[in-house]
């Protein structure tokens, strides 16, 4: 859960900076409806990958994590939905990674 928190967290920041830094606020005001969720999904496969996670799975967790932060997006407080669902993503990787977990018996 916590190394998914991790993941997740730099993949937004440092494509959140990328974006930034290369496109001007219009951008995000025009299409920031589509390029939000995009970044959001890449970072979600890109910590899939990392963690050696089920991609549908994880990209299903990312896009329920992902509802909530709408709420926020639409309430004004947008930095603070992404964490919510940088939380809640974790804890869905978190879930996934103990479901597929080869059981180990105890000596």
């Amino acid at each position: 859960m916590w190394r998914a928190a991790a993941v997740q967290a730099a993949g937004v920041i440092s494509i959140s900076v990328v974006l930034a830094i290369a496109l001007p606020k219009s951008f995000f005001e025009d299409w920031g409806w589509l390029s939000g969720p995009g970044a959001w999904a890449a970072c979600a496969l890109i910590t899939a990958q990392v963690l050696d996670l089920p991609r549908w799975r994880t990209l299903l967790g990312a896009a329920l994590a992902g509802i909530p932060s709408l709420v926020a997006v639409i309430a004004g407080v947008h930095w603070l939905g992404a964490l919510f669902a940088i939380a809640l993503f974790a804890l869905w990787c978190g879930a996934v990674a103990g479901r597929s977990a080869p059981a180990t018996s105890g000596a």
